[in-house]
Formats: C-alpha cells, structure tokens, sequence
C-alpha cells in the first residue's frame, strides 16, 4: 500500500531503530499523528509467554486513569428484575431474548456485553458470532456479574479488558493523541502494571520482550523494556 505524503514527511524525521523512554514516546506520538481525525493511541506487547498453555495465556482487566477518550457502547443482557439498574447505570442497550436474537442473526454493534450469571446458559450457544469479536461475557473480566451496575460504570469509566493473542501480544487502546503527554504515559503504565502483575510463574526467560506505540496510521515507536520492567 502506498505511504501518503504526511506518511512519508512523518517519517523522514523519524528514527525508528531509536529506542525511547514512556515519557519520550509520549511526547512523540502526538507529533507523528498524520490524520485529520482524533486518532487513538495503541500498546503492542510482546511478551515471553506460550498462550496456547493455559496458565500462560494472559488476559486480564485494568482501570485507565484517564479512560480511553473513546465513549463504550455496552449491551447488558439480564432478567427483568435486573434491568432498571443496568439503564440507570447508562447502558446503552438492556435486555434478553431480543438481543439474543439479534446477534444470532449477527449484530455486533456494541463495544462491550455485560451478562448476569443466570442468562448465561442462553448466551453460550452466541460463542460463534461473539468470540471472534472478544465480546463474550467473561467472569475474569468482571463482565459476568450480579452487580450491572458497578460493571456498567466500570467500563464507562475507562475500564478496559486485553487478553494475549496467538502471537504472543497484547494488543489495548489507551487514549488519544488528543490526550497530554502525562496522560498518555499514566495510562500506559497503569496497562503494563497490570499486565506484569499477571506474570505466570511457568514462563521462562524474559517476560516483557518488545513494547510499541503507535496511533492510527503512525509509525510504531520502540520503548525501551528494561525502564518500563522496574
């Protein structure tokens, strides 16, 4: 695909075998952007883990100071009982057997699904069409729970959910290039905090081996693990 013109301007002046500290990147990023629009500002995690063994394959949640500048569309699929508490909460859709319906007939239009334990049962046979999405409700994520709206205001607060991928990396937004530099770098840290945290006792060697940034279209800028691993 042929690089645009901005593209190609942005990355005359960048070096990319230099690597930098949070801070340094931070800065950086908001002078690489080359869109018109406010794009989002994305960690790629490389890390020593085998995912296809089951202690390894990490996900997990974390509470982004300053949310990710993106407002979430969430689904809450519960029991009637249950449903003024997820709409007083902003949800943006509330429900069952419709909304069952719908994504079987492949409707996704949602960025996260928040499921009581109950319905559960109704919501396995959706594997198929949410799996591949990462919308499946899930009790590690805190997304299959009693509790809606404290989940629901989770999310909207800036919670956000990763999990490994085949590859061995964890792939999360954390803000915009509209964000300031400090906010940028605090979000970043609470992710990789979290993400060390969740280090499995089985994996060997180093843990955290490669860790990029980049906004939609930008050249990704190298970090330097050793600072970020202390």
């Amino acid at each position: 695909m042929a690089l645009s013109k901005q593209r190609k301007a942005v990355e005359a002046k960048f070096d990319n075998n230099k690597v930098h500290t949070l801070a340094e990147a931070s800065q950086l990023i908001k002078s690489l952007n080359c869109t018109k629009f406010d794009s989002s500002v994305d960690m790629h995690i490389r890390l020593g883990v085998d995912p296809k063994k089951a202690d390894q394959a990490i996900r997990g949640t974390v509470s982004l100071p300053h949310g990710t500048g993106k407002t979430k569309r969430v689904l809450v699929l519960c029991t009637p009982d249950k449903e003024a508490e997820a709409k007083n909460a902003g949800a943006d859709f509330v429900g069952l057997d419709e909304f069952v319906q719908k994504i079987e007939s492949g409707w996704t239009d949602i960025d996260v699904i928040i499921a009581t334990p109950s319905v559960m049962p109704k919501i396995g046979k959706l594997g198929k069409v949410l799996g591949p999405r990462n919308l499946m409700p899930n009790p590690k994520t805190g997304t299959v729970t009693n509790d809606v709206a404290a989940a629901v205001n989770e999310v909207k607060g800036g919670k956000i959910a990763f999990k490994v991928d085949k590859a061995g990396i964890v792939h999360a937004s954390i803000g915009r290039v509209s964000f300031s530099p400090d906010k940028i770098a605090e979000n970043s840290t609470e992710l990789i905090n979290a993400i060390m945290k969740l280090k499995p006792s089985s994996a060997k060697g180093t843990y955290l081996k490669a860790v990029s940034m980049a906004s939609s279209m930008s050249p990704g800028i190298s970090l330097d693990t050793k600072a970020l691993s202390n």
